[in-house]
C-alpha cells in the first residue's frame, strides 16, 4: 500500500471525510464500552456477533433492493440494518422467553436465521462486490454527514436511557434476584436493553464491519476488567482503550493505506495483550513481595 502524502492530522483540517470518520470513531468508542459492560457482565458476548449478522441480512437485502429491483426509498442499506438487528433482537427476546431453561440457544437460531437470509440475497444480487466487503469489514472513511448526524441523536438518546436507567439495570446485570426483591421489572428493562443493544451494534457497522462490530464493543471492556477496581472505573478505562484504538486505528489506517475497521481491532488485541502482561507481571511481584515480607517475619 501506498502511504498517504501528508499527515493525517493535518489532512483533518482539508478533507471533510476524515473529520466524520474521526467524529464518528470518537461518538461509537464513547457508547459501545458502555453497552459492551452491560453486555460482559450479563454473560451475553455472543449476542453482539448474532444481532451483527442478523443486520447482515438487512444490508443484503437492502443492496438487492437498491440495486436489483431499483427501489429509491432506501437511501442506505445501513438504516435497514437497523431495523433487521431490531427485529432481530426481537426474535432473541422471543425465543428466550419460549426456551425458559434454555435460553442461551435463541442466538444461534437468529444467526443461523440472519446469516441465510444474508446469503441469499447477496447471491440474488450477483455475489460479493465492494459495498459488501465494506459492510463486513468496515469502512469508516466512507461516513457522510448525513450518517453521522444519525448515530450523534441515537447516540444521545441512548445515553440519556443509560442515564435514567443506570441504577436498574445495573442491579439487574449483576442480581437478577435481587432486582425481583425491589420490584424492578425485568423483562421490560431486559427488553429495552436488548433493544439498545441491536441499535449500537447495527451503528458500529460502518466503524469495524458486520465481521468484527462486537470486537469493538466487547475487547475494550475484557480488557478493563484487569485493572478496573469497580463497574463505574472499569467503564471509564473501558472508553479509554476504545477511545485509543479508534483514533490510532484511523491514524495508521490513512497513514499506511490499509483497512480501518481492521487496523482498530488490531489495536484493540495489542491493548488487551499489554493489560494482560502488564497484570502478569504486577501480579507476580506482589505475590514475591508478599513471599519476602513474610519470610522476613
Amino acid at each position: 500500500m501506498l502511504l498517504a502524502n501528508e499527515s493525517f492530522f493535518f489532512a483533518l483540517f482539508e478533507y471533510s471525510f476524515l473529520r466524520y470518520a474521526l467524529l464518528t470513531g470518537i461518538i461509537m468508542g464513547f457508547v459501545t464500552p458502555i453497552i459492551g459492560s452491560f453486555v460482559v457482565i450479563r454473560r451475553l458476548s455472543f449476542i453482539a456477533d448474532t444481532l451483527s449478522h442478523f443486520s447482515l441480512a438487512g444490508l443484503s437485502i437492502g443492496l438487492f433492493l437498491i440495486n436489483i429491483i431499483g427501489f429509491t426509498f432506501i437511501s442506505d442499506p445501513l438504516y435497514l440494518a437497523m431495523i433487521f438487528s431490531v427485529i432481530g433482537a426481537l426474535f432473541i427476546e422471543i425465543l428466550r422467553g419460549y426456551y425458559q431453561n434454555y435460553k442461551e440457544i435463541s442466538m444461534p437460531i437468529v444467526m443461523s436465521l440472519g446469516t441465510a437470509l444474508s446469503a441469499l440475497f447477496i447471491s440474488l444480487s450477483g455475489g460479493f462486490n465492494s459495498s459488501i466487503y465494506n459492510y463486513l469489514f468496515g469502512s469508516i472513511l466512507t461516513v457522510g454527514d448525513k450518517y453521522l448526524l444519525v448515530i450523534t441523536i441515537v447516540t444521545t438518546i441512548v445515553l440519556g436511557l443509560l442515564f435514567i436507567f443506570y441504577k436498574e439495570m445495573v442491579i439487574i446485570s449483576f442480581d437478577e434476584t435481587y432486582a425481583k426483591l425491589l420490584g424492578i421489572k425485568i423483562g421490560r428493562f431486559q427488553f429495552v436493553s436488548t433493544i439498545i443493544l441491536a441499535v449500537i451494534v447495527s451503528l458500529s457497522i460502518a466503524t469495524v464491519g458486520v465481521l468484527l462490530v462486537s470486537s469493538l464493543m466487547i475487547i475494550p471492556v475484557a480488557a478493563a476488567m484487569k485493572v478496573g477496581k469497580s463497574f463505574k472505573n472499569t467503564v471509564v478505562i473501558a472508553i479509554m482503550f476504545s477511545e485509543t484504538s479508534i483514533i490510532g486505528g484511523l491514524w495508521l489506517s490513512y497513514e499506511l493505506g490499509i483497512a480501518s475497521g481492521a487496523t482498530i481491532v488490531l489495536i484493540n488485541i495489542l491493548i488487551l495483550m499489554l493489560v494482560g502482561i502488564f497484570r502478569t507481571v504486577y501480579v507476580r511481584k506482589r505475590l514475591r513481595e508478599t513471599k519476602l515480607s513474610l519470610q522476613g517475619k
